[in-house]
């Protein structure tokens, strides 16, 4: 793995700094003595300059060339009316953040503190203690004596929290965070606003996996997607989103999916496979329905988030990633625990940082605000703006919020009943006609599931978020024909019993075939259904 390279941020010193001529040789310069540590080998200087430095920016730059040919000096011109006004220096060292191009998985910054006025330093302080700067903060000094023109280099740890002014403003940005996290949506409920104060802290200060428990159409995944845009925004990450529903990975196949395998290892390995583990990389990975995983797959999850290593399958050499992970369930992981079925050691490790997302039936406060949130998002997803009637909105929320609403898959529910309702709304207006028809149908959905719940739970676990592309009429049919396969040994067992009378007809049936194409129709394969739970 090649080493990362280290890279300077700080302001040009416009009085120690420059000098005439050869004299200014002859003295402690933080700049550019700081290019002249042999324990720190600057690759990159970011020197930030106003227009009316420019010329003695320029001369710091190949005085650092001089010291230090290996040094890249980027000189950054900024724009800077007073360097002791709070406001104007805050701002302009935010933007300069937020718009750098961070890549902290491949260079170390070090915020340098020396020059700049007293308000820039301040400033940088606070924005690399906020993490817009994810960086080290670095202060140097010159040497007992003068003829020591190096210096010393060392790192400080500074409060500055009396800036009150400054601290409300760390509030507000606090507050647009929490905001991000619930997709803008003015959530009423206490306790799950609350939550999510919590889980914004933890996910800029630590990195630590995060354990996401809630019933299915909770938000776990979109809460997860959202922790990981916040961390990029804030540069602690420069990797992508991986997400993985682990109910999915069955036999074989869930080894090689998360860890890869080399070519040749198994039947079917044409070619090596890097896996999700290592596509992970430097950002998130989002494992749902944690409790799922087989015991090898949870072995081998446990060593990658101990040491970031792990075995592909058929190789001979480990491979590295670094990731945060961040863990979803619906199942009780203690109990699991209890019962054999999940690592002790596993749980601790995702134990820290516990969230438990209520469902909406827990939240009918919110129902409203989210009716409109996906209203908001239909309306610039298929760019027509589509509202109710106030006859019809007050007849949805008296039934949303009574005890008939069972909102058995919570959000997933609320959101598809308004995409049905503002589809059909042709004229852009939700009336009374779409919403008893709605409302017919949730109730009769709803009844229901009071005997084929257990079937679509099963269901849900196979497919995932794929189930909810899926029309009512299938998911009956496909729920019984899963529950004939468990309930064989195999595949032509189970397409006889499922086939029984249309093969009479056949000349020569061939029902493994038929079974096999029938499941093919939703991308399923005999080794994901039949597969006890």
């Amino acid at each position: 793995m090649a080493q990362k390279k280290t890279v300077v941020i700080g302001f040009l010193g416009t009085k120690l700094d420059v000098g005439g001529r050869q004299k200014r040789w002859e003295r402690w310069r933080p700049s550019i003595s700081l290019c002249q540590h042999d324990d720190l080998l600057v690759d990159r200087f970011e020197l930030l300059t106003d227009n009316r430095h420019a010329r003695q920016a320029k001369q710091v730059s190949a005085d650092i060339n001089q010291v230090s040919p290996e040094t890249q000096v980027r000189m950054n011109v900024v724009s800077i009316t007073d360097p002791w006004d709070f406001e104007e220096m805050y701002g302009m060292l935010h933007d300069f953040a937020s718009g750098y191009k961070f890549r902290p998985d491949h260079e170390d910054y070090l915020i340098h503190i020396t020059t700049g006025t007293h308000v820039a330093q301040i400033c940088m302080f606070l924005l690399t203690e906020a993490h817009y700067f994810p960086a080290r903060l670095l202060q140097t000094s010159p040497g007992k004596s003068k003829a020591d023109i190096v210096g010393t280099w060392t790192a400080i740890n500074l409060d500055l929290s009396k800036y009150d002014k400054l601290a409300s403003r760390f509030v507000a940005e606090k507050q647009e965070d929490t905001a991000f996290l619930k997709s803008g949506i003015d959530t009423k409920n206490p306790a799950f606003n609350m939550m999510i104060d919590e889980i914004e802290q933890v996910a800029i200060r630590s990195r630590a996996p995060v354990l996401l428990l809630g019933p299915t159409g909770a938000g776990k995944s979109l809460l997860a997607s959202r922790v990981y845009a916040l961390k990029k925004n804030r540069h602690q990450i420069d990797g992508p989103f991986i997400e993985v529903n682990c109910a999915t990975l069955r036999g074989d196949s869930a080894m090689s999916a998360l860890f890869g395998h080399k070519k040749g290892s198994f039947t079917g390995a044409a070619g090596d496979r890097a896996g999700l583990l290592k596509a992970a990389d430097g950002g998130v990975l989002f494992l749902d329905e944690i409790g799922e995983l087989g015991a090898d797959e949870q072995a081998m999850t446990l060593r990658a988030l101990e040491e970031g290593r792990f075995l592909p399958v058929g190789a001979d050499r480990e491979v590295s990633s670094s990731f945060q992970l961040i863990a979803g369930t619906n199942t009780d992981l203690g109990q699991a625990v209890q019962a054999g079925k999940f690592r002790e050691d596993l749980y601790a490790r995702l134990n820290l940082w516990t969230f438990h997302l209520p469902g909406l039936v827990d939240r009918r406060e919110d129902i409203e605000p989210n009716l409109d949130y996906e209203l908001a998002r239909f309306s610039r997803d298929n760019g027509s703006r589509v509202i109710f009637n106030t006859e019809a909105r007050n007849a949805y929320m008296k039934f949303a919020l009574s005890g008939q609403a069972r909102w058995s898959a919570n959000f997933r529910d609320l959101s598809a009943s308004i995409t049905r309702m503002a589809t059909f709304a042709v004229g852009g207006r939700i009336g009374m006609t779409h919403v008893s028809k709605e409302i017919a149908r949730l109730q009769h959905v709803w009844g229901n599931q009071k005997t084929d719940r257990d079937d679509i739970l099963e269901l849900e676990k196979i497919l995932g978020d794929r189930l909810q592309q899926v029309d009512l009429f299938d998911q009956s049919q496909l729920a019984a024909v899963i529950a004939v396969c468990r309930q064989s040994r195999n595949m032509a067992e189970a397409g006889r019993l499922l086939f029984a009378q249309s093969r009479k007809a056949k000349a020569n049936p061939n029902d493994s075939d038929r079974l096999r194409k029938y499941l093919a129709k939703f991308d399923l394969e005999w080794a994901m259904v039949a597969a006890q739970y």
